[in-house]
């Protein structure tokens, strides 16, 4: 079953298992649609999944900054050697924030909030897991 946002429980048991001032690298892995899917009646030019991600991309990195926060890694995802067979992913991303309170903040932004309609449309799946640095 595809996974593309958090649920309000996912989010709490982020919130309790995360202590508030530990730095996070969140490690996002993305499956792209080829084709976006916009809910009926967007406004939104037809277009990839792709470039739907990048849409969202362009307004998220600026709320990623605005907390302090900063794209580690951004890479093609080639090949999985050790996967379930038949998984597969398009992109990977390790994004660094401040704080688990820096990062809960730019989820609140309502700016952030309305550019997921983007990454929401883009994506087949993805994962998002929370790692501390060690």
């Amino acid at each position: 079953m595809p996974s593309i946002n958090p649920s309000p429980a996912q989010l709490a048991a982020f919130s309790a298992a995360v202590a508030d001032d530990t730095p996070l690298l969140m490690l996002n892995l993305l499956r792209f649609q080829s084709q976006a899917s916009y809910s009926s009646g967007s406004s939104h030019t037809p277009c990839s999944g792709r470039e739907a991600y990048a849409r969202y991309s362009q307004k998220a990195l600026r709320k990623v900054r605005g907390v302090g926060g900063e794209v580690q890694v951004m890479a093609a995802a080639q090949a999985a050697l050790i996967a379930p067979e038949g998984e597969q992913w398009d992109e990977l991303l390790l994004v660094r924030y401040p704080s688990k309170a820096a990062f809960l903040s730019m989820l609140a932004d309502p700016e952030y909030r309305a550019a997921t309609e983007h990454r929401t449309a883009a994506l087949a799946d993805s994962r998002l897991i929370a790692t501390t640095p060690r």
